[in-house]
């Protein structure tokens, strides 16, 4: 099995045992990002569009997230897949919005 970490400063660190990203076997692994704004250190929480924008831009800062999310985009037009949204109580640190990506990627 061929297994990359990926650890980047261009977005927070984690706050728990666990890396920001793994690739594995042609697979890429995101964990969850939350609205951290790496450059201060602060959560982002003025609206859900700012905490949600804060939490695309650490997913996009993530290694190869660009490719990944070019070929992704290029498979689908308007009947997009299924989607999973799960809500819970308290997320850490009170954010409204966490998002984690599992990709195939080409290595």
């Amino acid at each position: 099995m061929s297994k990359q970490i990926i650890q980047t400063s261009k977005v927070p660190a984690p706050i728990g045992p666990y890396s920001q990203a793994v690739i594995a076997n042609g697979f890429l692994f995101a964990s969850g990002q939350v609205a951290f704004n790496p450059a201060t250190g602060e959560l982002v929480l003025s609206d859900i569009q700012s905490e949600t924008r804060q939490v695309m831009e650490n997913i996009k800062a993530i290694q190869l997230f660009a490719q990944v999310n070019e070929v992704y985009g290029s498979y689908f037009t308007a009947q997009f897949p299924a989607r999973e949204t799960v809500a819970v109580k308290t997320l850490p640190r009170n954010v409204n919005i966490e998002v984690s990506i599992t990709a195939v990627i080409d290595l």
